[in-house]
């Protein structure tokens, strides 16, 4: 059973998505609210497996929001609890967040997922495509709305700068295979393209992506196309 908070400013929304996710017989609502500031005391305080948040456009603090869930402060002194800026779910982990964000503000995806998100869908997503996301973002795996993925890669193309001396850090010491596959997904590539091309495996893909994203510390496979552009993995295009 995965449990699940919500967030979203409108109140038939929030309505709507609660007899949505109630429905399923493996999903339970645990709260909901309007405020950003709120769902973070309601985090810390419930430990939702997924914290559903509508938004993330202009004008909105929802990126402020998404960093204080997912990367809560570390304890001042080891014997003493942390002050409650983040929460911890029941594994001892930040809940995961999946942002449902309005047509339109598709270009905010990328800060979203940088800023600790596990996933993004569009408003215009199905009640199927909804239910599959959190059950695919409680556990543990990235999901971002179909169509833009290759979006959201060139923008990492044309944001993120490649660091001076190109040296990733000691911990992401990829197999020559993991880094064929980094190069891969960095230009673009399904993980079905990635199999055919490198004539491997779906299933082996698959892992060898799981291994990539635990060992730079990320979330989304976005963020591991920030990475081989930030560390000379892969150019961008002129």
């Amino acid at each position: 059973m995965a449990s699940v908070l919500i967030v979203n400013d409108q109140s038939l929304q929030r309505v709507g998505l609660r007899m949505l996710l109630a429905a399923e017989p493996d999903l339970t609502v645990v709260g909901d609210t309007a405020s950003g500031s709120e769902a973070v005391a309601l985090s810390a305080a419930l430990r939702p497996d997924v914290v559903l948040l509508g938004g993330v456009g202009p004008g909105t603090d929802d990126l402020g929001t998404i960093r204080r869930i997912a990367h809560p402060a570390a304890p001042a002194h080891p014997a003493r609890p942390a002050p409650v800026s983040g929460s911890v779910g029941p594994a001892g982990r930040p809940p995961r967040i999946l942002v449902l964000a309005s047509t339109g503000h598709e270009g905010h995806a990328y800060a979203a997922l940088r800023a600790g998100a596990g996933g993004f869908l569009l408003q215009d997503a199905t009640p199927r495509e909804l239910t599959a996301a959190v059950r695919v973002v409680a556990a543990g795996d990235a999901v971002i709305t179909p169509g833009l993925t290759r979006a959201l890669i060139e923008t990492v193309r044309h944001e993120r700068p490649r660091r001076p001396g190109g040296r990733a850090p000691a911990r992401a010491a990829f197999t020559e295979r993991e880094r064929d596959v980094l190069v891969a997904v960095a230009s673009g590539w399904s993980n079905a393209e990635i199999a055919t091309r490198l004539s491997i495996a779906p299933t082996t893909v698959k892992s060898h992506v799981s291994h990539i994203l635990a060992k730079i510390g990320a979330r989304a496979r976005v963020q591991a196309v920030a990475f081989a552009y930030e560390y000379g993995l892969v150019r961008p295009a002129a």
